[in-house]
């Protein structure tokens, strides 16, 4: 793969726009620059109570006895709850923020644990005191005796018979089964067949911002919850947990300073609901890092095996798969996580004969959900490392294998899903490979190691569950533009990728332009930062509304001047002909004009993802996503074959995210994405032993610092075919997932041999260093 040459471009006719593909400081740059920003833990209020959650310490057991009263006496105690106290309360942990759709059976957890606990975690009783130290002493004061029962923790074993049963009536949470073309013939094809397995860990989100907020009662008896969160529609699950109507819930979404998915499931705003409800009284709850460890979820730990049929010219004629994931001990959002596993684990390529079995299952594990990327990193594992095992096998080179199958616009995906916008696999590979330059040599201790992966991601929610935004425009008299929005930002520019948008299309400068998000009482509701959707969903609300308006304005301008509506622009804060910038009215005037004359400046817009039915059951064909993002990863490594120690010296990344709204934005996402897909591959281990975490806080659970590896090379390519708006594509989730399969692929260049297990840590290595002495491969 070295000296390759980029593949040119087709031809694509951008248009140079005036604030969209323009390098802006996001709107709320400046707040956080300085320090201004309020994030949720910031914030405070007088009266105002501190909140401690007690979690059980044991994997599996009975709670035989639960005595609070202790805690209860203590002096400045305002509230202790058990299971007992909010009266078994269940918490849906389904799909958050669906229009309408029942939830899946089985989804619900309890808000506090009754009778017995199934993970080392699992929240027991609430405490809400006057200081913090009181409530942490309260929490030692709450006596708690257990019995313990059998646990399982591996997803195979507790589908096996007689395993402890944490999910009726087998443990198993979900599975799918995808049947396309001939897979028999497709295997007789084949003059070889390659099969390996791989193994992905637990991940822990490790954001910079724990888990917090701050719930109080108004003077109208609504329970407020300002969180950091990435779902405002979780009103509606707290609502139906406490018993009371949804309007009597508000959620007042902050900035989020990083959520990954984590913050997609309900925290801490549940335990708030109830404390303030019960107290009266504003409460407060942060968690602690090592807190933010054990209670929340993780990345899901998945066995992916591949056999591959292939022809001598590398090309891939038939594909089985096998995928087992570790639920945990709640179903959580794991049948989604598989599912988009699944439907994306022949990744970017065109296999016409495929079989597909997947299946999670609970154990006693913490629970695993939403984490970046949402399934398809570990499917990127196994279909990218099969890649290279099958170049391996045939002696051709990584890039020819992929070559001789990727797919093109028009092919289909493994469910038969039509891919119709652009496919610049090759054009994303040809490019960081030919980024990394001339290859660095081995040292006698140093060996040297190139890897490449290619992957494709969705963004866009599931079609079947007919996903809506809703976005309010508005231009005041001055000229300037007012966005309101429910569209949570967690950091990834999401409310000034849209405020860009309406500036365009109005005309007016970034900074004419302001907006309210993620409140959900008087914000319109966007659906949730999650699936990469915001740019794609809210974008097109925000784009749809600024368009009504721009067409009311362009109008009265237009009788005014004299001239067609045609020949407006609106540009500058200003109406102009478009053949005669001379002739012009300034925007507040136009709007001035407007409102005298009762024309409407504003406009309420819903979006409306494409709606589909579903796949079929028996053969998983059928259509999941709107569209798929492309890209690919390179690194060269340097794997130190006395230490085990791996060096990143080289990395580059390129996407093409259909048309980029704030290049600066996007070149962040995908230099921060690659950034934790290397950690993902490199350092981050989360160790659990019999459920209990060994690596309980950021002095054991390494995460990549801005030392630790070189600054990636970001090219960004742009293809204009996207389904959001001017024909952007998602890039939050596709900019991590091709990292980790790159990473792999290049220690097993290094080596002459495949470590399948992240993350690669030197007592791997070393180990990986004795079988390739043995095999004569290093």
């Amino acid at each position: 793969m070295d000296d390759v040459q980029p593949k040119p471009l087709p031809e694509v006719n951008l248009p140079d726009l005036n604030q969209v593909g323009k390098p802006l400081r996001r709107v709320d740059a400046l707040g956080k620059a300085v320090g201004a920003t309020v994030y949720a833990a910031d914030f405070t209020m007088p009266n105002m109570l501190h909140a401690k959650v007690l979690r059980s310490d044991r994997p599996h057991a009975r709670i035989v006895r639960l005595d609070p009263s202790q805690a209860k006496a203590l002096d400045g105690v305002a509230c202790v709850l058990t299971g007992d106290d909010v009266k078994g309360a269940k918490l849906n942990t389904d799909l958050p923020g669906q229009t309408g759709r029942e939830a899946r059976s089985g989804s619900d957890a309890p808000v506090l644990a009754l009778d017995t606990v199934r993970y080392v975690g699992e929240p027991i009783a609430l405490v809400a005191a006057e200081t913090l130290d009181l409530a942490e002493e309260a929490l030692r004061l709450i006596d708690v005796e257990y019995e313990d029962l059998p646990a399982v923790f591996d997803p195979e074993e507790a589908m096996k018979p007689g395993a402890p049963i944490l999910f009726e009536p087998d443990n198993v949470v979900s599975r799918y089964t995808i049947r396309k073309g001939d897979l028999d013939a497709g295997m007789a094809e084949a003059d070889l067949v390659v099969e390996s397995t791989f193994r992905m860990p637990f991940v822990e989100h490790a954001y910079l911002e724990p888990d917090a907020g701050v719930a109080w009662v108004d003077e109208q008896g609504v329970i407020n919850i300002r969180v950091a969160t990435q779902v405002v529609e979780h009103f509606r699950s707290i609502a139906r947990a406490l018993g009371v109507p949804q309007n009597r819930i508000r959620i007042r979404g902050t900035m989020v300073g990083g959520g990954f998915g984590s913050k997609e499931d309900i925290t801490v705003e549940i335990f708030l609901a109830f404390l303030t409800r019960e107290t009266g009284r504003p409460v407060k709850l942060v968690y602690t890092r090592e807190e933010a460890f054990l209670a929340t979820s993780k990345r899901h730990p998945f066995t992916i095996t591949h056999r591959t049929g292939v022809k001598k010219d590398g090309r891939i004629t038939a594909s089985q798969i096998e995928m087992v994931a570790d639920s945990g001990a709640y179903p959580y959002l794991t049948p989604y996580v598989l599912l988009y596993a699944t439907g994306m684990a022949t990744g970017p390529y065109k296999i016409d004969n495929v079989r597909i079995d997947s299946v999670a299952a609970a154990t006693n594990q913490t629970f695993t959900s939403a984490f970046r990327g949402f399934g398809g990193p570990q499917a990127a594992l196994g279909y990218e490392q099969q890649m290279d095992e099958i170049a391996r096998a045939l002696d051709l080179d990584p890039l020819e294998v992929r070559r001789a199958n990727y797919m093109a616009s028009g092919d289909t995906t493994c469910t038969g899903q039509e891919v119709s916008s652009a496919v610049w696999s090759e054009e994303c590979a040809t490019r960081v490979l030919a980024a990394l330059g001339d290859r660095t040599p081995d040292s006698p201790t140093r060996r040297i190691g190139r890897g490449l992966a290619n992957t494709f991601q969705s963004y866009g929610r599931i079609m079947w569950f007919h996903d809506t935004s809703r976005a309010w425009v508005g231009v005041e008299l001055d000229g300037t533009v007012v966005i309101r929005c429910g569209v949570p930002d967690i950091g990834a520019g999401q409310s000034n990728s849209v405020c860009q948008i309406a500036a365009e299309i109005l005309g007016v400068p970034l900074d004419r332009v302001t907006i309210y998000a993620t409140d959900s009482a008087v914000t319109p509701l966007a659906g949730t930062s999650t699936a990469t959707r915001q740019l794609y969903m809210s974008g097109n609300a925000v784009y749809s509304a600024a368009s009504k308006i721009r067409a009311r304005l362009a109008r009265r301008a237009a009788e005014y001047i004299g001239v067609s509506e045609e020949n407006i622009l609106l540009e500058n804060s200003r109406a102009i002909v478009t053949d005669d910038p001379s002739r012009f009215i300034e925007l507040d005037a136009l709007a001035k004009m407007c409102a005298a004359e009762g024309i409407e400046l504003s406009h309420l817009a819903q979006f409306n993802a494409p709606f589909t039915d579903g796949l079929d059951p028996e053969t998983g064909q059928g259509d999941i996503w709107p569209d798929f993002t492309f890209g690919a990863v390179a690194v060269e490594i340097a794997v130190d074959i006395e230490t085990g120690q791996i060096d990143l010296l080289k990395c580059a990344a390129s996407h093409d995210v259909g048309r980029a709204i704030n290049p600066a934005a996007v070149q962040g996402q995908i230099a921060g994405g690659t950034h934790q897909g290397l950690g993902y591959a490199l350092l981050e281990e989360f160790v659990l032993e019999e459920g209990r975490i060994r690596t309980p806080s950021l002095a054991e659970y390494m995460i990549p610092t801005i030392f630790d590896f070189p600054e990636t090379d970001v090219i960004i390519l742009e293809s204009g075919t996207g389904v959001g708006p001017f024909g952007a594509k998602g890039i939050g989730e596709p900019a991590l997932t091709p990292a980790a399969p790159a990473v792999a692929n290049a220690v097993a260049d290094a080596l002459g041999i495949r470590i399948p297990e992240l993350p690669f840590t030197p007592k791997r290595v070393l180990e990986a260093v004795v079988e390739a002495r043995e095999k004569r491969t290093l």
